[in-house]
Order: structure tokens, then sequence, then C-alpha cells
């Protein structure tokens, strides 16, 4: 049902941001998701400049009674950042980034993404585990958890959170940290979009090197490539945890790299990453490279910027598009194959069907030490469909169903929320599992028992229904 606005209160005079109404030039481009299925049309679009601003904004949703969504980055696949005749709280201005060595943090707000945070955490030879595309946001991408490149080393973006400033449901300014609000602290590590909206982030910081081992081998995706998965599982659950890696199935793109026969042809490639010295690299990713031997060999030298680019080309804006995030308990035999014949009927140049290797450090943190969970599942299952018409949709949407059967012998029965398109509380329940959502529940009755922050995977306070089984 589609909200409007009514007579009733006004945004307060002291709101120094933007506001952007439908009749407004703009405000197309304002509403606007990475994902092009999501066309939610919110009643107001408010660009604050600053925490003040949002005090304002949270105020105004809750008293004139309208559904409130927080946007940073918008790569959200379920489009829960607009919410249909809602107030759209767009934090693409607050974009500052301070960096704080002597403290081994940076300083950034809701608004920054990922390519603009490493761009100047780089600067000093530092980096937080963060996207993997740079026009995420760092916002969203962090309350949701965060399995980035660096995690199998450094641990998730949310193991890296060490405090942040809140707005709360009811209007309160809060600075939160293991010595102030730690319960809450625990809540915004995985769960955070459901209690306040976060202004600035404060996260620890990594030294890495002026440039990485990375890159990737390309293959052809035949009959025989279950050899390659089988000796790729072989190598990696042996390996160093600083061999960072990723299997995806893909279509070759009409790039300059890849031999005209190939391009549009199924292949499969061989995500790495050394994360150190590249001298120790080499030998490192030696075993990989050489059972890969004869394939495209794409692995150089490159910047940490270089690498957080590398999938960019893989997430136009504003084409349509459908995902999963499913952890696994492992990469048996009787998954590889049914994979990699899914990954022969890709139909768009931009789906992905990519296997991430997890572990190391995202497991050593304790399951209960977070809300995010799920820690000690090796892999993650990730299809990406990407396409641009609607006419591709039927079978785009059927190519990740046919994935996600390809997976279930491995299926842990948990996933990972910021990749999950469902929004029901069954989803929110295999996201979270029983323990942590009991947990979180009592949170959400402390500190926001109306449930204010709804748009998004929700977490309904006691007495409360989720407003996404109210649509199922």
């Amino acid at each position: 049902m589609t909200q409007t606005v009514t007579t009733g209160p006004e945004l307060s005079a002291s709101f120094m941001g933007e506001a952007i109404r439908p009749q407004d030039a703009e405000y197309d481009a304002a509403r606007a998701v990475y994902n092009g299925s999501i066309d939610r049309r919110p009643a107001l679009v408010l660009r604050p400049h600053g925490a003040a601003d949002v005090i304002d904004a949270v105020a105004y949703a809750r008293e004139a009674g309208l559904t409130l969504s927080v946007r940073c980055g918008g790569h959200g696949i379920a489009g829960t950042s607009v919410a249909e005749g809602g107030v759209l709280i767009d934090l693409s201005a607050m974009k500052g980034v301070h960096l704080e060595p002597e403290r081994g943090v940076a300083v950034t707000q809701g608004g920054t993404l990922w390519g603009e945070y490493d761009r100047e955490t780089t600067l000093m030879g530092m980096a937080t585990p963060g996207g993997r595309v740079t026009t995420t946001g760092v916002g969203g991408f962090t309350l949701g958890g965060g399995y980035g490149w660096l995690s199998p080393v450094h641990g998730l973006t949310c193991d890296n959170l060490v405090g942040a400033d809140v707005v709360t449901a009811d209007g309160r300014f809060l600075h939160v940290s293991e010595d102030e609000h730690p319960e809450l602290l625990w809540a915004l590590r995985g769960a955070g979009a459901n209690f306040g909206v976060v202004t600035a982030y404060e996260l620890r910081l990594h030294k890495i090197e002026p440039e990485l081992l990375a890159g990737m081998v390309i293959v052809p995706n035949t009959e025989e490539s279950g050899d390659v998965v089988r000796g790729y599982r072989a190598i990696v659950e042996q390996a160093d945890e600083r061999l960072v890696t990723a299997l995806a199935t893909v279509l070759a793109p009409p790039e300059d790299f890849v031999p005209k026969e190939l391009v549009g042809k199924p292949m499969l490639a061989v995500v790495m990453c050394w994360v150190g010295d590249p001298a120790e690299g080499t030998e490192a990713m030696r075993p990989l490279r050489d059972m890969l031997a004869g394939g495209l060999d794409l692995v150089q030298p490159m910047p940490y910027t270089a690498l957080q680019a590398m999938l960019d080309g893989f997430a136009p804006r504003g084409w349509l598009n459908y995902h999963r995030g499913q952890h696994l308990n492992g990469l048996p035999d009787e998954v590889i194959e049914p994979y990699l014949a899914v990954g022969r009927d890709i139909g768009s140049p931009m789906t992905q069907g990519i296997v991430f290797r997890h572990a190391g450090a995202v497991g050593r943190v304790a399951e209960d030490a977070t809300a995010a969970g799920n820690r000690n599942a090796p892999y993650m299952a990730h299809p990406i469909a990407c396409w641009a018409t609607p006419e591709e949709g039927a079978h785009e949407m059927q190519w990740v169903e046919s994935f996600s059967r390809a997976f279930e012998p491995a299926l842990s029965g948990g996933t990972y929320l910021n990749f999950e398109p469902g929004t029901t509380s069954a989803d929110v329940r295999a996201g979270f599992g029983d323990d942590k959502l009991r947990r979180l529940v009592a949170l959400k009755d402390e500190w926001d028992p109306t449930n204010v922050f709804r748009s998004n995977h929700n977490i309904a306070p006691t007495g409360g229904k989720d407003p996404a089984d109210s649509r199922a």
C-alpha cells in the first residue's frame, strides 16, 4: 500500500540538507538504486549534510508515520534502502574520511563508497577489508557483516568496526564502542541497519603492501573442468590463509586480453591474491598457476585499489539483478559438476557464478562475538544474475535457482543477508540463527520498540510483525 504525505508535521527549519520531492527534476536519479529491478517511489528524499540533519530526518519520518529507509551506496540486492511512499535518507553527501594512524583507525562518514575509502587509506599504505566492487557503500556493507578480499587475513568488515556514531529511533545521538553501549556495538556488527542511522564509522586499519600479486587465471568451462575445481580445492584447503581465492563461472568478455575465438564462451576463472609480499606470493601461487598452465593468466602485481576494482565491470548501474549468498559446509565432489554445468548455461554477459573461499580470520572470531554469524563455513556460493532487459528475466531468475540447487548437498542452511533478496522472518532467521535472533529481538525492544527502522532484513520487536511477512 503506497503511503502519502498528508497534512502533518513539517520538516524542521533547521534541516540544512536537500529535500527532493516527486515533482523535482532530480527525483528519479535520487531514488534509484543499483538494482534496476527495484522501482520504488518514496514520498520524500532527504539528503543530510551531517548528523544533525539525520536527526531531523528521523524525527520527521517518525512523526509523519512514514516508513523510513536509509541508503549508503544502494547496492543491496533486496532494495530495502528505498521504501515505497516513505522517507529515504540518502547519505551520499556525507563522504568524509579522516585517518588516525596513531590509533590505527579511519573515521569515515556514512555515505562513503569503498572506492573512496580505499583511495584515502592506501595513501598511508593501509586498508580495511571492504567491498569487492568500489561503488558499494561502506555503511550497508559493514552493518551487514562484510566479506572482502582481505577477510581471510583480517576478518569481516564488522570485525574491524571499533566505534560508530549513531542516530537512534528516538532521535538520540550516541557514540558506540566497546566502552559505550557495547551491546549495541555487538548488534551493529552484522545487524546494524535495524538499530539506527550510522553517521560515522571507526574502522581498524591494516598495513598493506604497495602492490599485491593478484588477478585471475581463466580456462574454458568444459566437461573436463571438474578436475580443475578438484585440484583447486586440494590446493587452497592446505594453503596459507594469505592466499585468498575464489572460483567464478563467466562468459569471456570482449576485452583486448581475450582471444576473439573465446569471447562469449563459458569460462572458469580462478581468482587469487596474496595478501603480503608479492615475492612470497609468487611461490604461494605456483601450485595453482601450474595446474592452470595454458589458461589465460592475468595474475600480476597491482595496487590494492586495482584489486578492489577488478569486478567493477560486472556491476553496471541500473541493470536488473538477482543474487543469493549461501554458506557452504564444504566443496564436495557431488556439487562440482552441477556447478560447472550451470556455468555453461549463463545467458547474460554480466552474470557470474562465484564461490568464495573464506575461513582463516573469519572463523577465528567466536560465533557469539558479533551479530554476524555462520563463521565456520569455509565457502560461500554467490550466484549473481545481472541482465539488461526485462525479457531476459525469466532465464536469469531460473539460472539462480538452478545454481542454488546445484549446491544443495553442501548448504549449511545459513545465508549471508547482504546478498539475499528475501526479507521475510524466515530469511532473517536463516541469516542469524535462533540464539542470535532472540538476543537481537531483545535489543530491538530496547532501542527501537516501534520498529522505526524496518526497511531492511527486519528484526521485528516483541509483539511486532515483520513488514515483509505481511507482504508475503
